[in-house]
């Protein structure tokens, strides 16, 4: 009798179990059903391999046969391009580089933030991360008033940066003000989505 041998998947992601970053490429993964093994690395016990990879040892980090990734946009436009379908990013030149903004900023204004956020700074440095991430969320709220996700009525890599900073809105003690209730709503529409759903560790499950 003949026996069926197992496929591993090609694709390996080590992936933060609290890591906002490696939260967004878990979206990407589910958003697209990717056939991939997702390696759960614990807060602050990298594995050695890693290191191997990644002369950043940073998360996340993708490894697809030999080729090796690093830092999560790069990863994320990688596998929309990689597996097309549904696609994640805008056809036109002009759309994709205004997304591309968009996701630079959320780096350099919001995600440059989540050290202090998490506890790496003091009261003072914290609060104001706190504001500043608060502010700027009621600033684009206006956005969600008039499209479904966040450059229109499609989902797209845009979204799924922005999804694990809403997500731990309460973990990083920031409460949105009235005026902000588009963008508390659009978090909302993002959470019910299926591959939001599964790209949920334990740990952040418990974050809400």
């Amino acid at each position: 009798m003949a026996t069926t041998a197992i496929r591993k998947p090609v694709m390996t992601l080590y992936s933060g179990t609290t890591d906002p970053m490696s939260h967004r490429t878990r979206i990407v993964l589910y958003e697209k059903d990717i056939e991939c093994q997702v390696v759960d690395v614990e807060p602050g016990k990298k594995p050695r391999e890693l290191g191997e990879f990644n002369p950043y040892n940073t998360l996340p980090t993708m490894v697809d046969r030999d080729l090796v990734l690093y830092e999560s946009n790069i990863i994320n436009e990688y596998l929309d391009e990689r597996l097309p379908h549904p696609p994640l990013m805008p056809v036109d030149p002009v759309s994709r580089a205004k997304a591309r903004l968009m996701l630079m900023r959320f780096d350099r204004d919001w995600y440059s933030l989540v050290p202090q956020l998490g506890g790496a700074g003091d009261k003072k440095t914290t609060q104001k991360a706190r504001t500043v991430l608060r502010d700027g969320l009621t600033v684009i709220s206006p956005v969600f008033k008039e499209h479904t996700f966040a450059l229109g009525d499609e989902f797209s890599l845009v979204d799924c940066s922005l999804a694990p900073l809403l997500w731990r809105l309460e973990l990083y003690g920031i409460h949105l003000p009235r005026q902000a209730k588009p963008a508390l709503d659009y978090a909302e529409r993002v959470f019910a989505r299926k591959s939001f759903k599964l790209s949920l560790t334990e740990a952040e499950k418990a974050m809400r």
